[in-house]
């Protein structure tokens, strides 16, 4: 880069399931070309390997080249569907408590609280009462990632501090503005592409949901880019684009690391950044709208 990206710079980690993969390949894309984070913030996924990169950020690359071949379905998931009707019968409002979470968590992630974080970091959350985002900056590490990444009608609300909390994905899957609130003057956008899920037809009522989620994730980026690069420099990398797997399966995670670093590394080695502005692709719903490239 001609000129270093003004400080503080936040890495922005979007949700997307098993798509998070792709975090891997574009954190090692941007160790190589030597840009690095003063903060970071996280949703969903996002939020647990956001997490990572506060704690470790030189070794992050590393130690989750080492977390995502256990992060499986059966783990993020425990049971089949028989185990799933059950909780679902019990509950009433959701498929799997979040143990097989809490497992991978105390399991590669033992820090506990955010105190022992090496550099600042935000975990997203949604009110699920309140219909506002909430950011995480202090207390249980663990409880916080739960609780960004509880996904409605599929893991349970998480109470934290009276407030009953699901994933941020649903207010804020790419927490630009949460990076901002937190006090960056450059953000990273590390997106998922949950957005660029291939499903032409919807088949199944998780396909449905999915799509839906997509839909609400490129409206999204739709509304705060624009405003965000207004204001900032904003380098947005995005994911391997079209999606061709399920962000529920969990099988893909190497492929999709090698296709973020493709997709990353190229753009990165010849970024130039003079001014506030949008650097890098945007989401296909954004293309038309004249923002920078």
């Amino acid at each position: 880069m001609s000129s270093p990206l003004p400080g503080p710079v936040a890495f922005a980690l979007g949700g997307g399931a098993a798509y998070g993969a792709v975090h891997v390949g574009m954190l090692r894309a941007l160790r190589e070309v030597g840009i690095t984070p003063d903060l970071v913030v996280g949703t969903s996924v996002g939020s647990l390997n956001g997490a990572i990169v506060a704690l470790d950020p030189d070794g992050a690359v590393d130690r989750l080249n080492r977390i995502w071949p256990s992060i499986t379905a059966t783990a993020v998931f425990p049971g089949g569907w028989l185990t799933r009707l059950r909780t679902l019968q019990s509950s009433r409002a959701w498929l799997s408590d979040n143990a097989g979470i809490a497992s991978l968590l105390q399991l590669h992630l033992p820090t506990r609280d955010f105190s022992e974080l090496m550099l600042p970091f935000g975990a997203v959350a949604a009110d699920f009462t309140t219909a506002a985002p909430v950011m995480l900056t202090s207390g249980d590490l663990h409880r916080a990632i739960l609780a960004s990444s509880a996904i409605p009608g599929v893991l349970p609300p998480v109470d934290v501090d009276g407030q009953e909390l699901v994933d941020g994905g649903i207010l804020a899957n790419v927490p630009l503005r949460q990076a901002v609130e937190m006090g960056a003057q450059s953000v990273v956008v590390l997106d998922c592409g949950l957005w660029g899920m291939a499903i032409d037809r919807p088949a199944t009522l998780v396909e449905v949901m999915l799509r839906v989620a997509a839909i609400n994730v490129g409206r999204q980026l739709a509304f705060d880019l624009p405003e965000i690069a207004a204001r900032h420099p904003v380098v947005y990398l995005p994911g391997v684009f079209p999606m061709r797997t399920s962000p529920l399966d969990f099988r893909h995670w190497s492929a999709l690391v090698t296709g973020g670093y493709a997709a990353s590394r190229p753009f990165l080695s010849v970024l130039r950044v003079d001014g506030p502005g949008l650097y890098g692709t945007p989401p296909l719903q954004l293309a038309g709208q004249g923002l920078r490239r």
